[in-house]
């Protein structure tokens, strides 16, 4: 993609698609993948499209002998890993130059981040955070825990997602933990947002607020059947 193009398209889209889409990990037989869009709703960004917001992503094998840098392999369909997790082990992904957007406000032009992030674990063993803002399984079926900047997080709604749209939603603890009823078997994700509107700096330009959008990739092995998915809907370009 030129870079005009891909100039007007982080002007055109980057508020209206941080507000309304995520990123989540899926595993697919022996492939990893880093897709944007709506996971409940069956709907995966593309390119030419929006999957071009992405600037530089990175994703990270986490396990027991340490940490291992992933290649990510732009496809039409979403960013192809070159690992996958083996049990107990987590891939963290996330872009930190997803493009700003600008507001004015009192005359003035506000710099606006937004840090899209995305874990997958295989298993439910206890983890600890990596991500800025992040989800993480406690060792407990059913039960996790949300940090932010390496803290437990309080009252963060989170949502717990499967492919046919069904959701549940439940807030954070004081301790951060968040608990949720597993019902049915096959692939959850956990979507959370957080909106820290203490200025800051990026690659060393101010901003004045940041929004985190987090998830939590995981399959439940037991539980009812659900129903199928939809039909795959098409990329938006108007988000």
């Amino acid at each position: 993609m030129n870079k005009i193009l891909l100039a007007s398209l982080a002007l055109a889209f980057a508020a209206p698609a941080a507000q309304a889409h995520h990123v989540w990990l899926e595993q697919d037989g022996k492939a990893v993948k880093l897709q944007f869009g709506e996971f409940g709703d069956n709907q995966r960004e593309t390119t030419p499209g929006l999957l071009d917001m992405f600037v530089a992503p990175k994703a990270t094998l986490v396990g027991a002998k340490g940490e291992q840098a992933l290649t990510l392999d732009k496809t039409v369909k979403g960013f192809v890993l070159s690992g996958v997790p083996a049990a107990g082990e987590s891939i963290v992904a996330e872009d930190n130059a997803y493009p700003t957007w600008e507001t004015k406000e009192d005359g003035k032009t506000l710099t606006h981040v937004w840090a899209p992030a995305a874990r997958l674990v295989n298993g439910f063993a206890a983890r600890q955070p990596k991500l800025a803002f992040d989800i993480v399984p406690t060792g407990k079926l059913g039960e996790f825990k949300v940090f932010y900047k390496g803290q437990p997080m309080p009252k963060v709604k989170v949502h717990a997602v499967i492919p046919n749209g069904w959701t549940k939603e439940a807030e954070s603890d004081a301790a951060g933990a968040v608990k949720f009823d597993l019902p049915w078997k096959g692939a959850y994700v956990l979507e959370a947002e957080h909106v820290d509107k203490t200025p800051g700096e990026r690659a060393g330009k101010p901003y004045a607020s940041a929004t985190y959008v987090t998830s939590l990739s995981f399959v439940n092995p037991t539980g009812l059947a659900a129903m199928a998915a939809g039909p795959v809907m098409a990329p938006n370009p108007k988000h």
